[in-house]
């Protein structure tokens, strides 16, 4: 007599709750080994893309080459329902961080079903601390408008974005990146899939220099931690 049968013999009376339990659960319960061995393939497939993509001469240099970046950038086109190519041309690395281009961004928020009519909005006088910048849109739904944040000079200063040489140089480019960032994060947060925008890892970590360096107790409180 075999392991099972012996099993099987022992505990006769277990055979009806076993069947009771079974005939209960959900029929549309997925089967997980299916599941995985979806899973599997579809990574498969995209590695292979990816490793056809690494080799095109027309796609940046960021990812040529490299499978493993072009596997993610397919990854993140397909969640984004976008073209692989744009993602290539859109995303960067900064600091070791993902980062979307400013451009890509204002993209997102204009092609987005929620809104139409999406305008950048500059204010106060070109080349001094008030000059500050802030989008507006239409929801489809009921036409009503929806602002973003109003991001000025002045706001760049406090938090010390200004040690960005892009806010010297191109001070309106950078405010209208900001602003569109921020009414992304605001009213369309999943557009930008949890990545920064251009400039903001570079700014956020102006901010902490320049809070830490007000405090410096802080800082050297978080350090410890």
């Amino acid at each position: 007599m075999n392991n099972y049968q012996e099993n099987q013999n022992q505990n006769p009376a277990q055979l009806p709750e076993i069947q009771s339990a079974v005939q209960s659960m959900p029929q549309d319960m997925p089967d997980l080994s299916t599941t995985h061995v979806h899973i599997m393939h579809d990574m498969r497939e995209k590695y292979q893309m990816a490793l056809t993509y690494c080799k095109a001469g027309n796609i940046p240099k960021a990812y040529q080459g490299r499978p493993a970046d072009c596997m993610v950038a397919i990854d993140m086109a397909e969640r984004m329902n976008v073209p692989v190519l744009m993602v290539m041309q859109s995303l960067y690395v900064v600091q070791g961080k993902p980062s979307w281009s400013g451009q890509a961004c204002m993209s997102f928020i204009q092609a987005h079903p929620n809104f139409k009519d999406v305008r950048t909005v500059y204010t106060g006088k070109p080349d001094s601390e008030q000059r500050g910048c802030y989008i507006v849109a239409r929801r489809t739904s009921d036409n009503s408008e929806v602002y973003g944040v109003h991001v000025t000079i002045a706001m760049a200063q406090a938090e010390g974005w200004t040690k960005n040489s892009k806010w010297r140089n191109m001070p309106d480019l950078m405010l209208a990146y900001r602003a569109a960032s921020f009414f992304a994060r605001v009213h369309c947060p999943a557009v930008l899939m949890g990545v920064a925008v251009e400039g903001e890892a570079e700014d956020i970590e102006n901010s902490n220099n320049l809070r830490n360096s007000r405090n410096p107790e802080n800082a050297e409180r978080r350090n410890i931690l």
